[in-house]
Formats: C-alpha cells, sequence, structure tokens
C-alpha cells in the first residue's frame, strides 16, 4: 500500500460513524545510525471533520503568516486531530476504521 492512497478517504469511528477525512499521514524519521539514513516510521493519520484539504504547512506551531491565510487555515481545520497509527483498526479500500476508544491528539507539528 502507498501511503498516499490514504489521502482523502474516509475515516470511521469503532461504530462506523464517520469522524473525518484522512488529509496528511504523520511520518517520523528515527535517529539515523552514521551516514545511512534513517526509515520513516507511521506515527498516524491527521483527520479532518470539515474539509479534504491539506493544511499547506500551517500545522506548524510557529507559522502564523500571512495572517489572513493562517486565520483561514485555523478555521478551516478546526476539530482536525492526530489519530495515532496505533489507534488504526483497519484500513479498508475505501475507509479507515479506527478503533474502540481511541484518542484524539494534537495535529500541530513543533518549530516552522
Amino acid at each position: 500500500m502507498q501511503l498516499s492512497s490514504l489521502l482523502g478517504i474516509r475515516v470511521l469511528d469503532a461504530g462506523h460513524h464517520p469522524v473525518g477525512t484522512v488529509v496528511d499521514v504523520r511520518l517520523e524519521f528515527p535517529a539515523a545510525r552514521g551516514d545511512d539514513p534513517s526509515t520513516p516510521v507511521v506515527v498516524g493519520l491527521v483527520v479532518s471533520p470539515r474539509t479534504r484539504s491539506a493544511y499547506l504547512g500551517y500545522e506548524r506551531t510557529g507559522i502564523n503568516a500571512p495572517a489572513l491565510i493562517a486565520a483561514i487555515a485555523r478555521w478551516r481545520h478546526r476539530a482536525t486531530f492526530l489519530a495515532e497509527w496505533g489507534d488504526v483498526a483497519r484500513v479498508g479500500s475505501g475507509h479507515v476504521t479506527l478503533r474502540a476508544g481511541y484518542s484524539r491528539r494534537s495535529p500541530n507539528l513543533r518549530g516552522g
């Protein structure tokens, strides 16, 4: 599976109720050893209940200019959350199902 195939698909909770759409896949790069680059690890899915568009970088906590675009991005992505990969119960052909009791984490990245 290519991670890009997850973008734009529906996200359901354990009761099969819609909670949003995948707008991003969050990766982490563990510390590399020597000259070898590290292999990225999937941290989770960024889920938006209101829009199918991406954050365009405005999920970084230090980005706030231009102010008008930053304000619009914050408004469009209100209630957006990060579902950790451990909270993903199933990836189907047209949707992702989260496990019962999943947590809604902040989608914000630190730094710019």
